[in-house]
């Protein structure tokens, strides 16, 4: 089970902490006011009143052992710099802050951020999407509950065919196309790569390593295909 702290349970973090917990993640929130520690209490896995500018309280925390670290603190942009730079100081796994500009999110990443996103309440939902289901990596959305999406094969499917795999009957899901990396020297002979593009995929196709699936469906139907459920 996948695991992860959000620090910091405003509109934001609390909508990210929310939806990750309703996807079954474990999660620890975490925010100083005793309020919101209060509200989410019944809703994750653990939840915690602490100063995340405190490096002793970090330690002891338990957000060095997840697979994740939000850090959701809004507007208060000294304390997100200084929670970021604890974590990344004390060796946390991915760490991914929210930002208020370019410029905060060009300083988050300078101190330790692995990633950083300019986004709202709108858009929380798909940044817990993407930290449950990591292997989807572009999604354009066609109608309500169905999208496109770039995503690439669980490792379980790497070497075999799609017949085999029957995607469609198993998640009810259409794969339109696969792209596949092929080396090639160029004119200055370096070695480089092209992007190739099987836009008929037949069932005698056999994924690689490095090929990206092009996936059509239900937005849970290609989840459980990323996941593999």
């Amino acid at each position: 089970m996948k695991q992860f702290a959000v620090i910091g349970l405003g509109t934001f973090g609390g909508r990210v902490a929310r939806t990750l917990a309703e996807k079954g993640a474990e999660v620890i929130g975490i925010d100083s006011d005793p309020r919101r520690v209060e509200e989410f209490k019944d809703e994750l896995t653990q939840t915690l009143q602490l100063d995340a500018t405190s490096e002793e309280a970090l330690t002891h925390s338990g957000v060095l052992d997840v697979d994740a670290v939000v850090v959701a603190m809004g507007e208060r942009m000294e304390a997100a710099i200084l929670t970021t730079a604890i974590l990344h100081r004390l060796g946390a796994g991915m760490v991914i802050a929210r930002a208020a500009s370019e410029l905060y999110a060009q300083i988050l990443r300078d101190i330790g951020a692995d990633r950083t996103v300019l986004i709202e309440e709108q858009m929380a939902d798909q940044v817990a999407k993407t930290l449950i289901a990591p292997d989807v990596l572009e999604q354009i959305t066609l109608s309500s509950g169905h999208s496109l999406v770039e995503m690439r094969p669980r490792r379980d499917m790497v070497g075999r065919k799609l017949g085999e795999l029957d995607i469609r009957r198993s998640y009810g899901v259409n794969v339109v196309a696969i792209k596949r990396r092929v080396p090639k020297v160029s004119e200055t002979g370096e070695s480089v790569f092209d992007s190739v593009t099987n836009d008929i995929p037949g069932p005698d196709d056999r994924l690689e390593q490095d090929d990206l699936l092009v996936v059509v469906g239900r937005d849970e139907d290609i989840e459980r295909l990323s996941l593999g459920k």
